[in-house]
């Protein structure tokens, strides 16, 4: 079956480098998460594949421009984030507005980020499943069901 994957963008897909400030698109260093590339190509055969960001101070096509620099952007059907749905992520809204911008059952939808209270929580409460991608190990209580993934080549098997 068909799905739509939701992925979180810094230190999901993206590094997220702390010492880098304002729109990554503009970061003198951009690179992909390890595995990444591979993940995206996987998974795009069969699914589609759209970000979903809490990026505040970066416009759709800044999100995609980054993309575009570390070779994911071929992949990825669309972007969600504050400045295209009005609201940031880490609310069920943020999600509910997804499920009706893009007109499909929260069922269908899987989201994996790797920041639980943001990423996972609220996309849960909307009836979305979700992947905790909890690439450093992290000892977190989950929600019972929860899927935890370590790195993002465990998605393609």
């Amino acid at each position: 079956m068909t799905k739509i994957y939701l992925f979180d963008w810094g230190n999901t897909l993206m590094v997220d480098f702390p010492d880098q400030k304002g729109k990554m698109c503009d970061w003198v260093k951009v690179q992909a998460v390890d595995g990444a590339l591979r993940t995206l190509q996987e998974l795009s055969k069969s699914h589609r594949v759209y970000i979903a960001t809490n990026a505040a101070d970066s416009s759709e096509t800044d999100i995609k421009l980054s993309f575009d620099r570390v070779g994911l952007s071929p992949y990825i059907s669309g972007y969600f984030c504050k400045a295209n749905l009005g609201i940031g992520k880490g609310t069920s809204e943020f999600f509910h507005k997804i499920i009706n911008v893009l007109n499909v059952e929260p069922q269908s939808i899987i989201m994996v980020g790797d920041t639980y209270e943001k990423d996972i929580e609220p996309a849960i409460s909307v009836g979305i499943e979700a992947i905790w991608f909890n690439s450093k190990c992290t000892n977190h209580s989950v929600s019972k069901g929860v899927k935890q993934i370590n790195h993002l080549l465990e998605l393609c098997t």
